[in-house]
C-alpha cells in the first residue's frame, strides 16, 4: 500500500493533469509551456469531476471520465507531447523540480516507509476531506438521504451540503478511487503531488525575474515550500494549497499575456479553466487573488487597444469565451452563488480562530521560520537566526523590485504588487484564520520577489568583483527555507497505520449494520466507518440522544452517564481495548476483539434496565445502595447484573524519578529529550500481566521491568492531545511484590516525527488474559449480599 499511494499515485495523477492539460492546451491555440500543464490539467480535471458529482447519477463514473480526458488530452497532444520531450532532454532541472518538491512536501511520510499522513494531530478538517471526497464520488451532491441523527451524517450535511468548496475533493476522490486507494493513505501524497504542482509556474515565473540554471532551480524550490506552505501542507489543507498552484499559474498565464491575448479568442480557455479550477477549489473567496491577475490583464488590454494592437470587438469576443468557460468550468459553485458567499462570508467573518491560538506574525510571509509549529515564536539562537534572515530576505526583496522595474518585466511587477496588496486588505478586514491563510498563499510571491534580488546582484555584479554576494545570498534564501521546512519536517505527528488499517477491516466485516455508537474521541474514524453511520458523542456534531455521554467536543465518552434507553437505537458500539474504561452494559455482547478495538452487539430484544448504578464512596455504602436494588429486584421480579472492576496496579509518571529537563502535562510528563522514567510499583499476585501505557508518543520509547526489556512504542497517538491515548500493551510474568519499571526516550534522531508529542499520562499494569468484561449475576429476591465489598464499574437492574 505504500508504494501504491506514495510512489504510484503521484506518477497516475501526473500522467491524469499532463493529459488534460494537452487537451486545453489543444483546444487553446497550444501555447501553454509544459511547465505549466500539470497545474492547468489539474484545473481542468477539476472542473470535470465538479461537474459529474453535481449530476448525481454520473458521480460513481467520475475516475473513468477523468481518465477519459486525460487519454483524450495525449492523443489529441501527440505532436505536443514529441516536443516537449525534445526540449526536455535539454531541461532536465524543469523535470526534476516537481520531483523534488513533492518529495520535500511528502519526506515525513516517505522516510516513515509506511502508509500515513501528517495532518494528524494538527487539523482535523482533514478528516472531513476524506470523508467529504469519498461521499461525493459514491452519491454525488445528493444529501436527501442523509440520517442526521447520528455524525456521519450530520458531518457530510453541515459541510457539503451548504455550499462548502469542493473541488479540490473532488479530484482527490475521482483519482484516488481510479487506483481503488483507501482515501486516508492517499490524502498525503494528493496534497504533496498538488503543492509539486505549483513547482511548474514557480520555475516560469522565477526564470522571468532573469534567472536560469540552478539559480532559477533554487528560486523554485524556495517559491513551492516556503515555511508557511510547508506546514499547510504537513497538515493537510487541501483547499488552500491547491488553490496556490492555481493563483501562480494565473501569474504565469499574466505574464504570458502576449501569447494568447493577440491571438485568437481560445486563448483565453486556459485562464477560464484555471480560474474556475481555484474557485472550486477555494471558493468565491479565490476571487480575491483571481481579481490580481485580472486586474493586470485589464490594464494589459486597455493599453493594447489604445496603441492599435487590439480591436474592442475581439476584446469582447475573448472575454465572451474566457467567460463562458468559467461558467461552465465551475458551474456548481455559480448555480449556488448565494451560498457560495454565505459560506465566505461566515468563514471571512467567523471569531473561531481555530487551531490558532493567537494570531500569526506578519513576518512569516518572508518564507522563513526556525521553529517546528508555525504557531509558536522560535526561541534562543533560532529566534535571532529567524530575525536576520527575515531582513536579509526583506533586503532581498528591495532589491527585487527595483531589478523588475529596471528590467521592464511591467506585468509580472503588476502582479506581484496586487497580489500584496491584496493580502495587506486582507489582513487589515479579516479574523484571524483568514488572515493566516492569506499570509501562507502570499508567501511564495514575496519569497519570489527576493529571488528576483538575487538576480539583480548576478546582472549588475561585475565579474570578479564582489562575486561572493550571489552564492551567499542564494545560501541564505535557500537554506532558511530548507531549515525551516526540516524543522517542521522533525516534529510532525504521523498517523498510526495498523490502528486504522484494523478500523477498516471492521468497516468491511461489520458493514451496514449500523448505526454505530463509537466511543473515542477520533474523527478520521468518520471516513475509516463510514459503512457503519457512527455517532461519536464527543465529536463536533454528536447524535443529540448521546450528547451527554461527553462533557465535550473531545472530552473522554462516559458509558455510565447513558440512561437506560439512549443506547437502544445503536446495534452496535466500537470501543477501544483498555481494561480501565467503563465496558458497556449487559444488554450487549462481545462481538469482536482486536489489537486496538473492540466491537460490542446489542442483544436480540434486550430490554434497557430499570436502573442503573455508578458504584460511589466506601464499599459500605455501597453496600446499602445495593441492598436497596434488591429490594425493588424481588418486587418486580428483576435481577441484578454487576461488571467486575478489573485489578490494576497504577503508576503515576508525575511521581516517578525522570530527568530534570522533561515536562508536565495533564498528570503526566513530557518526555523532551532523552532520558529515562524509573518508578516502583508492588503486585498483589504473580503470573501473567499486560503493561499499559496512555498518552501521545511519537517517537520511539522503551520499556523495560527489572531491567529485562518489554519491547518499544512509538507512532501511537490518538488524534486529540488532550485524551491520552491508551497504547497497545506489553506482555510480562512477575512475581508478586515489588518491580521497576522504566521507560527510556533515546536521543534526538533525523527519523520523521523523532520531535513529535512524547507525553506520558498515566501507567498501569493488569492481569493478561482476564475477558473484556466479567459480569456477577444475582438472581432475584436473593444472594445480593455477595456482591458486597467488591469493586464494580457498574450495577444494573435488568428484567429477568
Amino acid at each position: 500500500m505504500f508504494v501504491l499511494t506514495a510512489l504510484v499515485y503521484p506518477g497516475v495523477l501526473a500522467v491524469l493533469c499532463v493529459g488534460a492539460g494537452l487537451l486545453v492546451d489543444r483546444f487553446s491555440g497550444g501555447f501553454l509551456p509544459g511547465p505549466l500543464l500539470p497545474a492547468v490539467g489539474a484545473a481542468a480535471l477539476i472542473a470535470v469531476s465538479q461537474l459529474t458529482t453535481y449530476a448525481s447519477p454520473l458521480a460513481p463514473a467520475t475516475p473513468y471520465v477523468i481518465a477519459a480526458v486525460a487519454v483524450a488530452g495525449f492523443a489529441l497532444g501527440a505532436g505536443r507531447v514529441r516536443a516537449f520531450a525534445l526540449a526536455l532532454s535539454n531541461r532536465r532541472w524543469q523535470l526534476s523540480l516537481p520531483v523534488l518538491a513533492y518529495v520535500l512536501a511528502l519526506a515525513p511520510v516517505l522516510l516513515a516507509g509506511r502508509p500515513t499522513f501528517s495532518s494528524y494531530m494538527a487539523l482535523a478538517d482533514s478528516a472531513v476531506h476524506m470523508l467529504g471526497a469519498d461521499y461525493l464520488i459514491h452519491h454525488g451532491q445528493s444529501y436527501a438521504h442523509l440520517d442526521l441523527r447520528n455524525s456521519y451524517g450530520q458531518f457530510i450535511n453541515n459541510y457539503y451540503n451548504t455550499s462548502y468548496p469542493s473541488g479540490s475533493d473532488t479530484l482527490f476522490g475521482g483519482s484516488a478511487f481510479l487506483l481503488g486507494l483507501p482515501l486516508i493513505w492517499a490524502f498525503q501524497p494528493f496534497n504533496a503531488f498538488m503543492l509539486a504542482t505549483a513547482a511548474g509556474p514557480a520555475w516560469l515565473l522565477a526564470r522571468r525575474t532573469g534567472l536560469d540554471g540552478r539559480w532559477a532551480a533554487l528560486a523554485t524550490l524556495s517559491t513551492t515550500v516556503p515555511a508557511l506552505v510547508y506546514a499547510y501542507e504537513l497538515f493537510g489543507s487541501i483547499k488552500e494549497i491547491t488553490a496556490l498552484s492555481m493563483i501562480l499559474t494565473l501569474g504565469v498565464l499574466v505574464v504570458l499575456h502576449e501569447r494568447w491575448l493577440r491571438g485568437e479568442a481560445t486563448g483565453a480557455i486556459p485562464f477560464a479553466v484555471v480560474a474556475a479550477g481555484g474557485v472550486s477549489a477555494l471558493g468565491v473567496g479565490f476571487g480575491v487573488w483571481g481579481l490580481t491577475a485580472v486586474v493586470v490583464l485589464v490594464v494589459v488590454v486597455i493599453v493594447e487597444v489604445r496603441a492599435g494592437r487590439q480591436s474592442v470587438s475581439r476584446v469582447l469576443l475573448l472575454v465572451g469565451v474566457g467567460a463562458g468557460v468559467a461558467l461552465v468550468c465551475a458551474w456548481p459553485t455559480w448555480i449556488d452563488l448565494s451560498g457560495s458567499l454565505h459560506v465566505a462570508q461566515n468563514i471571512a467573518s467567523t471569531s473561531n480562530p481555530g487551531n490558532l491560538r493567537t494570531p500569526l506574525h506578519s513576518i512569516q510571509v518572508l518564507g522563513v521560520w526556525l521553529r517546528g509549529s508555525y504557531k509558536q515564536l522560535p526561541a534562543g539562537a533560532n529566534l535571532d537566526i529567524t530575525y536576520a534572515l527575515v531582513a536579509l530576505t526583506l533586503g532581498a526583496c528591495l532589491l527585487g523590485v527595483v531589478h523588475l522595474l529596471r528590467s521592464r518585466a511591467l506585468a509580472l511587477a503588476g502582479w506581484l504588487a496586487l497580489m500584496l496588496a491584496a493580502w495587506i486588505a486582507v489582513s487589515l478586514y479579516s479574523t484571524t484564520w483568514v488572515d493566516a491563510k492569506s499570509l501562507m498563499l502570499t508567501s511564495p510571491v514575496v519569497v519570489l520577489v527576493a529571488w528576483g534580488g538575487l538576480a539583480a546582484l548576478r546582472a549588475r555584479t561585475r565579474p570578479g568583483r564582489l562575486r561572493w554576494l550571489a552564492p551567499l545570498l542564494a545560501l541564505a534564501l535557500a537554506g532558511g527555507v530548507l531549515a525551516s521546512d526540516v524543522a517542521q519536517y522533525h516534529v510532525s505527528n504521523l498517523a498510526p497505520t495498523a490502528r486504522y488499517e484494523e478500523l477498516a477491516s471492521l468497516d468491511a466485516r461489520f458493514a451496514g449494520r449500523g448505526p454505530t455508537l463509537f466511543t473515542d474521541f477520533d474523527e478520521y474514524a468518520l471516513y475509516e466507518l463510514r459503512d457503519l453511520d457512527i455517532g461519536g458523542p464527543d465529536f463536533v456534531f454528536a447524535p443529540g440522544a448521546l450528547a451527554g455521554l461527553a462533557r465535550g467536543y473531545g472530552d473522554p465518552v462516559e458509558l455510565d452517564r447513558a440512561s437506560p434507553s439512549a443506547l437502544r437505537a445503536y446495534p452496535l458500539i466500537v470501543s477501544r481495548r483498555d481494561p480501565s474504561a467503563t465496558p458497556p452494559p449487559p444488554a450487549y455482547r462481545l462481538l469482536w476483539q482486536g489489537t486496538y478495538y473492540q466491537v460490542w452487539g446489542r442483544r436480540p430484544a434486550a430490554k434497557a434496565a430499570i436502573a442503573h448504578l455508578v458504584p460511589a464512596g466506601s464499599l459500605a455504602s455501597q453496600c446499602s445502595r445495593i441492598g436497596r436494588l434488591a429490594q425493588i429486584a424481588r418486587r418486580d421480579g428483576a435481577q441484578i447484573i454487576a461488571a467486575e472492576s478489573p485489578t490494576l496496579v497504577r503508576i503515576a509518571p508525575a511521581g516517578a524519578s525522570y530527568p530534570r529537563g522533561w515536562g508536565h502535562q495533564r498528570e503526566g510528563v513530557v518526555m523532551r529529550r532523552a532520558g529515562r522514567l524509573s518508578a516502583a510499583f508492588s503486585l498483589p499476585f504473580g503470573g501473567a500481566w499486560d503493561v499499559w501505557l496512555q498518552g501521545q508518543i511519537m517517537p520511539t520509547v522503551r520499556v523495560s521491568v527489572d531491567g529485562h526489556s518489554l519491547g518499544s512504542i512509538g507512532g501511537q497517538l490518538g488524534g486529540n492531545s488532550l485524551v491520552p491515548d491508551t497504547m497497545t500493551p506489553l506482555p510480562v510474568s512477575l512475581s508478586a511484590g515489588p518491580h521497576r519499571l522504566s521507560v527510556t526516550r533515546d536521543g534526538l534522531s533525523l527519523a520523521p516525527g523523532d520531535g513529535g508529542s512524547a507525553v506520558l499520562d498515566a501507567i498501569f499494569l493488569a492481569p493478561a488474559g482476564r475477558p473484556a468484561r466479567q459480569l456477577r449475576r444475582v438472581a432475584p429476591g436473593g444472594g445480593w449480599r455477595s456482591l458486597c465489598g467488591h469493586a464494580y464499574a457498574w450495577i444494573e437492574l435488568v428484567s429477568a
